[in-house]
C-alpha cells in the first residue's frame, strides 16, 4: 500500500536526521531502508512547515516499523493516508532544506 505522508519535522534535530539519512545507517536498515531514503529525496516541506512525502509499506499498520526505528524520533503528528500511487506535493524540496539548515 501507498500512503500519503504528513508531519512536523522536529528541526532541534537536523544535524542528526541529515546524518543518518547520508551515512547509510538508514538504508541499511531492513526492510524498510531504501524505501525510507527514496520517501525523504522526495519530501517536500510546505510553507506551514508540514513535510509531506508518499511511502510504500506493507504493514498491516501503516509505516509501524518505519515510524518504531525511524520517523518518531524525528517527526510529530504523523498522519497517513491510503493513495493510488506516489506523488509529489507542492514545496521546498525537504532534503535541501535540511542541507541549508545544516550549513549555518
Amino acid at each position: 500500500m501507498i500512503y500519503r505522508v504528513s508531519a512536523k519535522f522536529n528541526f532541534d534535530k537536523t544535524l542528526e536526521y541529515l546524518q543518518k539519512l547520508i551515512d547509510g545507517s538508514i538504508e541499511k536498515q531492513r526492510p524498510d531502508g531504501p524505501e525510507i531514503i527514496r520517501a525523504m529525496y522526495s519530501a517536500t516541506i510546505d510553507e506551514n512547515g508540514i513535510v509531506n512525502w508518499t511511502e510504500k509499506c506493507f504493514c498491516p499498520t501503516p509505516l509501524k516499523h518505519e515510524r518504531e526505528t525511524v520517523y518518531d524520533f524525528y517527526f510529530t503528528e504523523l498522519n497517513t493516508i491510503p493513495t493510488p500511487k506516489h506523488e509529489i506535493t507542492a514545496g521546498v524540496s525537504f532534503i535541501c532544506k535540511l542541507h541549508s539548515l545544516s550549513a549555518n
